[in-house]
């Protein structure tokens, strides 16, 4: 059977929001059976196959048989255990961020993944804004990456600190534009509710002499996402609300690039590429590896560990 004509059996771990998002691309794309979905709340389960389709298993063990890929969208605390599983047993993964909890589970779901020759993916979707962009493409490394990510108050996410709710998507583009290993990592965390930072503010400096500082809030007034890049020939600031950048750069980037289908749908546009390396062998966008060279910055952000020890 053909890559074109063979399709994925796929289930997902997690009937939350994200949970949800991920089981309707499944549902509706073209490669794919979704199987269902297992969640430690069978009621959450069942909501969620009722709309979907699918089966609600009742252990995570049964998921697994009984698909090729899985996507892990349970808390982030979880993470590890249900990639793990699904890895150790030859399943691809889909792992939404951040990719684990430490940084040593990190680093066993990626050794699992090369060890059993299974696609290892993490679920940073602005990477795919970027790509519509063409930001990537790039042929030059910025001098200064600022950026600022903040919302409003909410309990969503509070098993994890801001660094790894928020911080995370700009650590992993920062980590993406800079292209070069991070030399030292400064971090400053407020106590936060229930003693889960809610404030964050970082330099990373990186080896090529590029340096980044960024700061996240979760108990902003308003949600506020903005980048600021800074090249020797020009500048770009970007609004990841508005969808929408000023460039003073030579490079022409795409400006139309909130209509291009990557980054209206940057969620599916993520499924779409762990299907592709799945089934054609496609690069992975956004590998294991990337999702612990962020993990390992944010955690030591967090005063958690000192950054690659």
């Amino acid at each position: 059977m053909s890559s074109e004509s063979k399709r994925l059996k796929a289930g997902v771990v997690g009937a939350g929001v994200f949970g949800g998002f991920h089981a309707s691309k499944y549902a509706g794309h073209p490669r794919t059976d979704f199987m269902g979905v297992f969640d430690p709340s069978p009621a959450a389960a069942k909501a969620l196959t009722d709309k979907q389709g699918g089966k609600a298993y009742g252990t995570l063990e049964a998921l697994i048989a009984d698909c090729d890929v899985i996507t892990v969208a349970c808390p982030a605390v979880h993470h590890f255990a249900a990639a793990a599983a699904a890895l150790a047993s030859g399943k691809h993964v889909l792992v939404e961020k951040p990719i684990a909890s430490s940084v040593e589970e990190a680093r066993e779901l990626v050794a699992l993944a090369s060890s059993h020759g299974c696609v290892l993916q993490v679920g940073h979707q602005e990477r795919f804004v970027f790509q519509a962009m063409g930001l990537l493409s790039v042929p030059e490394i910025p001098k200064k990456i600022v950026a600022r990510r903040m919302g409003p108050a909410s309990e969503r996410n509070l098993d994890v600190s801001v660094t790894l709710d928020l911080m995370v998507h700009d650590l992993d583009l920062a980590i993406a534009l800079a292209g070069a290993a991070v030399a030292s990592v400064e971090g400053e965390v407020d106590e936060g509710r229930h003693g889960s930072p809610d404030i964050a503010k970082a330099v990373i400096r990186f080896e090529n002499g590029c340096v980044a500082e960024l700061i996240a809030s979760r108990v902003h007034h308003e949600r506020d996402r903005k980048m600021h890049v800074e090249y020797a020939n020009g500048t770009l600031d970007i609004d990841f609300i508005a969808k929408t950048f000023e460039n003073t750069t030579p490079y022409e980037l795409n400006a139309g690039f909130a209509e291009t289908p990557t980054a209206k749908d940057s969620l599916g546009a993520n499924v779409d590429a762990f299907i592709a390396s799945v089934l054609d062998g496609e690069p992975v966008v956004v590998p294991g590896i990337a999702g612990l060279r962020a993990l390992d910055a944010a955690r030591a952000i967090d005063g958690e560990r000192e950054y690659g020890v």
